[in-house]
């Protein structure tokens, strides 16, 4: 990025300001137009005349029409000279910038829970990819991944820096893609895999759930001491109001109709698979508590970036200074040839 700034001069202790230099230089220019304007109706000739009304009404001459031309270009030269004295440099700045980036596994629960709608007015999935989408689009040099879970686990997306694909592919997300079932401790040792071979200096898994594992595959409290080993924080968030809920069921015969069905979180876990790996347990009873948690993650989480900036100036004094005198030395030429006043 190229820079224009005008340095000023130190003359012994005191620092003149480029700014300083140019205001004065305004203002004595305003001044210099100022008289100018002013003497213009009071000039005289050096030689009288006792009548010069036939001289007076012939059309008037080029070097009459453009004679103020000479003194336009006295006040460009002397602007310019005050442009000189402000010292101005021209710069290339240059940026090196070193960012720690973290690598962020999100764990999404798309169970057939999922389905309860007191997240008005959608469901907890489709509320829940929402906000996923928007703590994505916070995020600047963190490769991100993402894991579904229901009965099993899988990859939806390995972690990238691509986050318009993410996106994408999270859109895809939806319920039936997985049996249903709560696999936590399966999505946990998914997420733990993809992040076996990372380097980054945090990794972290944010995983959101509405149920209670029912699957023994693998222990959730097991899986979160293999994250502690490899240094793996883990979030994990309970999605859903407390009591009963209300929840779609499809009949083949009555259509769509809607149930009661008890919230179960298995909370007391969630808070231990936090604890043990150093990361927090939130518990999301609305749309809105959901967004304040991802984004106080987000917060508590932050990619540390160091920026090094490298400018190199250029002193512009001397072409300004010689575009001045180029300027004078054109009006002494000007003034004693083509505008040249007789006598």
């Amino acid at each position: 990025m190229n820079i224009l700034k005008f340095e000023g001069w130190d003359l012994i202790s005191i620092h003149i300001p480029g700014w300083l230099i140019l205001v004065i230089g305004g203002l004595c220019i305003v001044a210099l137009i100022w008289h100018y304007l002013r003497r213009m109706p009071q000039q005289t000739a050096s030689v009288r005349y006792s009548d010069i009304s036939l001289v007076r009404s012939g059309p008037g001459t080029l070097r009459q029409r453009f004679r103020s031309i000479i003194f336009f270009v006295r006040i460009l030269a002397v602007a310019l000279m005050f442009v000189a004295l402000a010292r101005p440099q021209s710069g290339n700045e240059q940026r090196d910038i070193e960012a720690d980036g973290i690598d962020i596994i999100m764990a999404l629960d798309v169970s057939g829970s999922m389905t309860a709608e007191d997240f008005t007015p959608n469901n907890r999935l489709f509320v829940a990819k929402e906000e996923i989408a928007k703590f994505i689009n916070r995020r600047t040099n963190d490769r991100i991944g993402l894991v579904v879970f229901a009965a099993s686990s899988f990859t939806q997306c390995p972690l990238t820096l691509d986050y318009g694909a993410l996106r994408s592919f999270l859109d895809q997300v939806d319920f039936g893609i997985i049996d249903d079932g709560t696999a936590i401790g399966l999505a946990l040792a998914n997420s733990i895999n993809r992040l076996r071979d990372s380097d980054a200096k945090s990794k972290i898994i944010i995983l959101l759930t509405d149920g209670v594992n029912n699957v023994w595959e693998i222990d959730p409290i097991t899986a979160a001491n293999i994250a502690k080993t490899m240094d793996v924080k883990i979030y994990t968030i309970g999605a859903g109001k407390p009591g009963n809920v209300m929840r779609p069921v499809y009949d083949p015969i009555f259509g769509k109709r809607y149930v009661y069905t008890p919230n179960e979180i298995d909370e007391e876990s969630l808070k231990e698979i936090a604890d043990i790996t150093g990361g927090r347990y939130f518990r999301a009873r609305s749309g809105e508590e959901l967004e304040q948690i991802y984004g106080e993650i987000d917060q508590l989480e932050k990619t540390k970036i160091e920026v090094h900036e490298y400018i190199q100036y250029e002193e512009l004094f001397f072409r300004f200074l010689m575009a001045a005198f180029a300027l004078l030395l054109l009006e002494l030429i000007l003034s004693q040839t083509y505008f040249r006043k007789i006598p």
